[in-house]
């Protein structure tokens, strides 16, 4: 009966313990989105002088990047692919503020139709997380599909962000492409040196719903305002997660194409992570 109980306790502490690591990793692959939070929940709090609020936020931003490239927590490759992510989400947040789906009422200089250039880094935040986590947790994808269906249906639910304004909304039927493209590809993960793996379509779930859960805190904080929340703040309908959803798969199937042209070009064992298994 002890020996039942000292290898339950054994099992149930090893699991504390790899949880833990699991979520530091998780966290140091978080730094970005969060000290975006935090710059402003500070700046909703402490108005600044001299300049509107949407300006500090991007040299705060700014220098934010400069740090963790300098500090070596971001190497050039990750900054070269938040800098595609921050000119990717500037696009769709020029349209989408065009065509009213949200708005950013407040003053600054930094502001391009509408749009201040802080908000491409909220974009760069998600290539951010991604990047490092890839890093940090040596993930690898097994029976990846091929690069050009990926690629492709990567830039079709990109475009449906825009095209949906104007035409019927896909979404659902991409989002069913996605699970039937990608139904036999897993990711693999190192956490303290034991290997875990999950389906990827449950990862793309699991990070759009934290990414939904980041943007009510985005917008209670006056990141950006829905026409819902002009008179006072409320919950972002919960809808939404399926926008995220999409955003999460093009992200990742672009961070993953770029591993797999550098894989190749590198001729590293780099280029087995996308390859189809």
């Amino acid at each position: 009966m002890n020996v039942m109980k000292h290898r339950c306790f054994h099992k149930v502490s090893d699991a504390v313990q790899q949880l833990f690591h699991f979520g530091w990793q998780q966290a140091l692959s978080c730094i970005f989105p969060v000290i975006i939070f935090a710059a402003l929940a500070v700046t909703q709090v402490f108005p600044l002088p001299v300049l509107p609020r949407y300006d500090w936020l991007l040299i705060f931003f700014l220098l934010m990047q400069w740090l963790m490239l300098r500090s070596g927590l971001e190497t050039k490759d990750e900054l070269k692919v938040i800098t595609l992510f921050h000119v990717i989400g500037l696009a769709l947040e020029i349209f989408k503020v065009h065509m009213g789906s949200w708005s950013y009422p407040e003053p600054g200089y930094s502001k391009v139709w509408g749009v201040p250039l802080y908000s491409g880094f909220m974009y760069a935040s998600v290539a951010s997380y991604l990047c490092q986590a890839w890093r940090r947790l040596d993930v690898q994808l097994v029976h990846w599909p091929s690069s050009l269906l990926a690629g492709g249906l990567a830039g079709v639910v990109y475009l449906n962000f825009f095209f949906h304004h104007f035409w019927i909304d896909i979404r659902w039927w991409l989002a069913s492409l996605v699970v039937l493209l990608f139904i036999r590809t897993r990711v693999t993960y190192i956490v303290h040196g034991r290997e875990y793996s999950m389906p990827l379509v449950l990862s793309f779930v699991l990070i759009g719903f934290f990414i939904w859960i980041a943007e009510n805190i985005a917008t209670f904080f006056g990141a950006w305002q829905y026409p819902g929340q002009q008179e006072s703040w409320r919950v972002v309908h919960v809808g939404k997660i399926s926008s995220w959803l999409l955003l999460v798969i093009v992200s990742f199937l672009i961070v993953a194409l770029l591993k797999h042209v550098k894989g190749k070009r590198s001729g590293t064992g780099e280029e087995k992570e996308t390859e189809a298994v």
